[in-house]
């Protein structure tokens, strides 16, 4: 895991008020002078037609009182971002576009259950927190490296369980397991983020073998293994 803070004048404002809000980090390509896209109504694209190196994120944390926006970024071969940020140093250029819509706590729900890997650890944490304290919290986290388990916030009827990612399995397979043996009934908030297929399979499991009406859940794809 890479902490990465990016600050300036132009983040003024910036601060979500739901948790989970995502922002989108736009970087220069490798070797290229950094360039601020142009939005078209559908995506954005460099001058010269190509579309720019960007990757959407969880905050860590924005602090409005210095302009400050804390990103948490996994470390991987061949990933822009990461590469980037990896040879990062004071006062290269990058562009945030966000925040986007976070997710809103149902406080009439009983148990909330959270699932997701690495990239999903930021939004885990702010849900966390924002979880009301007489609601029971189920965590289940899978990571490559017990290196990438951080810290989560403290929470009175919180339970955490982490996962070792195993080598030969696809990406948050421990996940896609450990949700089959907890109990969900109409009082329980399922939220889940990691691997796109992962999380595909996970909620067709709840829907398809345990009936968890869709309005009860989040599930969210927040990278793709490379093809």
């Amino acid at each position: 895991m890479l902490r990465l803070v990016l600050g300036g004048d132009a983040l003024a404002g910036l601060a979500s008020a739901m948790p989970a809000a995502s922002i989108r980090l736009v970087v220069p390509w490798a070797g290229d002078e950094f360039e601020i896209p142009t939005w078209t109504g559908n995506e954005f694209l460099l001058a010269d037609g190509r579309r720019p190196a960007l990757r959407t994120f969880t905050p860590v944390d924005f602090d409005a009182s210095t302009n400050q926006l804390t990103l948490d970024i996994v470390r991987h071969r061949g990933g822009e971002i990461s590469q980037w940020a990896e040879a990062a140093h004071l006062g290269d250029a990058a562009a945030i576009s966000g925040p986007g819509r976070g997710e809103a706590i149902d406080h009439d729900a009983h148990h909330y259950i959270l699932l997701g890997d690495e990239p999903a650890i930021p939004a885990i944490r702010q849900m966390i927190d924002a979880i009301p304290d007489a609601t029971r919290v189920t965590v289940h986290i899978e990571t490559v490296s017990p290196d990438a388990r951080l810290e989560l916030p403290a929470h009175p009827r919180l339970s955490i369980t982490w996962h070792n990612a195993e080598a030969s399995a696809p990406p948050c397979s421990q996940i896609r397991e450990a949700v089959r043996g907890l109990g969900i009934d109409d009082s329980t908030r399922v939220w889940a983020a990691g691997e796109a297929a992962a999380v595909q399979a996970i909620r067709k499991y709840l829907f398809n073998e345990r009936s968890v009406p869709r309005r009860h859940t989040s599930i969210r794809g927040y990278w793709k293994v490379p093809r």
